[in-house]
């Protein structure tokens, strides 16, 4: 089991959209842009917060995952889509927060509770907390908390502390990162955004300091939803096919489009544009190690009117990469829904169809 919990920050978004009024922005790359300083992340500092988790759910492929304060649940959709993953858990403070998307924030008396609760009862493998630096704060614009119903905002010694004192009271081992690298010249006040991963040692058993009814507890089901797990062939084939066929189809009209820009090019030979085609899907936005994972893996091409993808290449996408088949699986699990090659290493589809022509002239 590993348990997420984001405490003293706003959910994902939403921070940095109210920051962004108040020129305070978090969410682009960092420069400035006005005589105030506005200091903007790429990618936005929510989704290196997710990034964060999602890489180490990759690495760590839990079967069980509670996000404590999971507000607007936007994290536990971003993780279903993981085959490692059973059971998702969210829990938030407040029920009407959670009923409309929001989230509360804990209060010294509810923080005082939470090592007991998280570490002592529930007692997970693996607990990742993320806060925000309140060192990094001076470098917004008139920014003193964060947020305006924070309760309080930790720098990083203040963290570290309290995070220490936890994990040797609960026999945890904990190490610290983050997410938001400071702008040049700013080095020293580290990242926007703390992290502390927990890990609990092996052998060490943890005295509950509960009473006899500890069994009994407060939480209520607000809402609860049953995803088919992608663990079971039928469903995991089903995802499976329909990405690859979205896939192969993008890639085919990219083709397509590549063959008539090449032909434009013969046909005016004054024409010294060489830059050739965009290399992205349709708007898709790929992080730098997911652009190397496609390009190096095998391009797709013709034989006459015939177009192939490699497996290899499908499996390099994100959304196909993610479901963690190998190129044998794949074979086995799209093979009665696609066309295969004479060798069944790429997936063969007509490169015209006859559709292609109706929105020619738009």
């Amino acid at each position: 089991m590993i348990y997420l919990h984001l405490f003293s920050t706003k959910s994902g978004n939403k921070m940095e959209e109210e920051n962004e009024q108040f020129n305070s922005a978090i969410d682009g790359n960092f420069e400035e842009v006005c005589p105030e300083k506005v200091i903007k992340f790429k990618p936005p500092l929510y989704k290196q917060r997710y990034q964060f988790v999602r890489d180490f759910v990759d690495q760590h492929k839990p079967k069980k995952v509670a996000d404590l304060g999971c507000g607007d649940t936007e994290l536990l959709r971003l993780l279903k889509i993981y085959p490692c993953i059973q059971r998702l858990v969210g829990v938030d403070i407040d029920k009407e927060k959670l009923q409309s998307n929001g989230i509360e924030h804990l209060d010294s008396d509810d923080l005082a509770r939470f090592p007991e609760v998280v570490f002592g009862y529930l007692s997970p493998a693996m607990i990742v907390i993320s806060t925000p630096n309140s060192e990094f704060n001076p470098l917004f614009p008139t920014v003193t908390l964060r947020d305006a119903d924070h309760k309080f905002e930790w720098n990083r010694m203040e963290f570290q502390t309290w995070a220490l004192q936890v994990a040797n009271r609960y026999h945890y081992s904990v190490e610290f990162t983050g997410v938001g690298e400071p702008p040049a010249g700013a080095e020293h006040v580290g990242y926007c955004t703390q992290i502390g991963v927990f890990r609990k040692n092996s052998g060490k058993v943890t005295e509950l300091c509960f009473p006899e009814q500890h069994d009994q507890h407060v939480y209520e089901t607000v809402y609860k939803i049953s995803y088919p797990s992608l663990q079971q062939e039928k469903m995991l084939k089903f995802v499976l096919v329909g990405e690859v066929l979205i896939l192969v189809e993008r890639l085919r009209l990219r083709q397509q489009r590549m063959l008539r820009e090449q032909k434009d090019l013969c046909n005016d030979p004054d024409n010294t544009d060489s830059s050739g085609p965009p290399q992205v899907l349709l708007g898709a936005v790929f992080t730098e190690a997911e652009e190397a994972r496609i390009e190096n893996s095998p391009k797709p091409f013709c034989e006459g009117d015939k177009f192939f993808v490699p497996l290899q290449r499908l499996l390099a996408y994100p959304k196909v990469h993610r479901l963690r088949v190998t190129e044998e699986r794949m074979r086995s699990l799209i093979a009665d829904s696609v066309q295969l090659s004479s060798d069944g290493s790429a997936v063969m589809d007509d490169l015209y169809k006859s559709w292609d022509y109706q929105f020619e002239d738009y």
